[in-house]
């Protein structure tokens, strides 16, 4: 099978999983108003589907080593699927959030163990940008889902939106079982489940990028959490203008994972992720400072949109080199960082907003971004390591062979 072929594949998962998992943001102002509570309220329904998306890729990671990864993908792709159109049957706020929880946990194995792949098949010189194509086709479900969802939302109900969702789980769930089948997944029963992770956390170097990206996920993806219910407090707009507002985003991390992976060429790694850090901290400055005016605030969020996928990738195609013979576990542990902060942040910043206003959180968290892009610039390591050494009682299954150019 081609790269391409695999990209296309694995993107489609992954454009089915951030489409889901993003929805709920440009959808949070109907959803509260169908179950009758506070908008801040309902985002616990975000930190329900984020949390448990974050543990289980520490789940996943291993078992996508030992089992293999297409393989784990696919079973999960198919439970993940039947958890999204229960959401649709929710009838109260804890029923939705249980419903979510069990999608996220479901869809942890998207993300890291298709970049894991992307790891074993491309080679270094290739990867950023094949990483950035993926997360690129990834996002746009994610850009889509904004407009797509605030659709749903305002001409029909927000249950349609998860029922839309489950039937595109299905399309991607029947190409991993079938034309899927091709990608090059070894297996290594002998793979080692905790252990790695006390080597990858034992050094320096990986340590520093993760609570870099730990960072990353509280700030950004906080800072685009309530970005909706800014938009609909402010301008007291439709869900369906709310989401177009908001497909900007997607559509800048699509054009920034095009892009990404030339830059880090041309200008290094380290600019890229502060170029990254430094436009998502504009972005949220701009809405606490010019929020108010419609231009300022398209502007602010295709700066988050570019901010988030120009770091974002950086970090993704770094952590690929920190562990070869288990890499599954590797990205499971930058995945579980980035959307285990994406809940924290969310949660967090909910009660800041209830306890201070929007503008004050999107201060904070803009001076906060600043602050982490200086600690990165110092703190993160951008040429590749070698991989902390496995334990002698245990030889690791050889990674398999790349694929044929097509």
């Amino acid at each position: 099978m081609s790269k391409r072929a695999i990209l296309l594949i694995l993107g489609l998962a992954g454009f089915v999983a951030m489409a889901d998992n993003w929805v709920v943001s440009p959808t949070l102002p109907a959803i509260s108003a169908s179950l009758h509570v506070d908008p801040v309220q309902a985002g616990v329904v975000i930190t329900a589907y984020m949390i448990p998306f974050g543990l289980f890729q520490l789940v996943f990671g291993p078992l996508a080593d030992r089992f293999g990864k297409r393989q784990v993908i696919g079973v999960a792709m198919l439970l993940f699927t039947v958890a999204t159109g229960l959401c649709a049957t929710a009838f109260s706020l804890t029923n939705l959030a249980i419903y979510r929880a069990l999608t996220g946990a479901f869809a942890a194995s998207v993300m890291p163990v298709s970049l894991a792949l992307i790891g074993d098949i491309f080679p270094i010189a290739e990867r950023q940008s094949a990483i950035g194509t993926f997360m690129g086709i990834s996002f746009l479900g994610q850009g889509l889902s904004m407009a797509i969802g605030g659709s749903i939302a305002y001409f029909y109900s927000w249950r349609g939106v998860f029922a839309v969702y489950s039937l595109l789980a299905v399309v991607s769930t029947v190409l991993l079982f079938t034309a899927g089948r091709q990608i090059p997944s070894a297996r290594n029963p002998h793979s080692e489940i905790l252990a790695p992770y006390g080597r990858l956390l034992g050094r320096a170097t990986s340590l520093f990028t993760y609570l870099v990206v730990l960072f990353e996920g509280i700030l950004i993806v906080g800072s685009f959490s309530y970005l909706g219910a800014f938009i609909s407090k402010t301008y007291h707009y439709s869900f369906l203008i709310i989401g177009l507002i908001m497909t900007g985003f997607g559509v800048a991390a699509v054009v920034a994972g095009r892009l990404s992976g030339r830059l880090a060429a041309a200008r290094g790694r380290r600019f890229t992720f502060l170029a990254g850090l430094l436009s998502a901290a504009v972005a949220d400055i701009l809405v606490f400072s010019a929020g108010t005016q419609l231009g300022a605030l398209l502007v602010a969020v295709i700066l988050l949109g570019l901010g988030f996928m120009f770091a974002h990738s950086t970090f993704l195609t770094i952590a690929t080199e920190f562990a070869a013979k288990a890499r599954g576990t590797a990205m499971s542990l930058v995945a579980f960082c980035f959307m285990g902060g994406g809940g924290v942040g969310t949660a967090f910043g909910g009660r800041l907003i209830k306890a201070a206003g929007f503008p004050s959180f999107y201060r904070t968290y803009g001076l906060a971004l600043l602050a982490l892009a200086l600690v990165a610039a110092v703190a993160v390591q951008t040429k590749g390591t070698p991989a902390p050494a496995p334990t002698p009682a245990r030889a690791p299954a050889s990674a398999p062979k790349p694929a044929k150019q097509p």
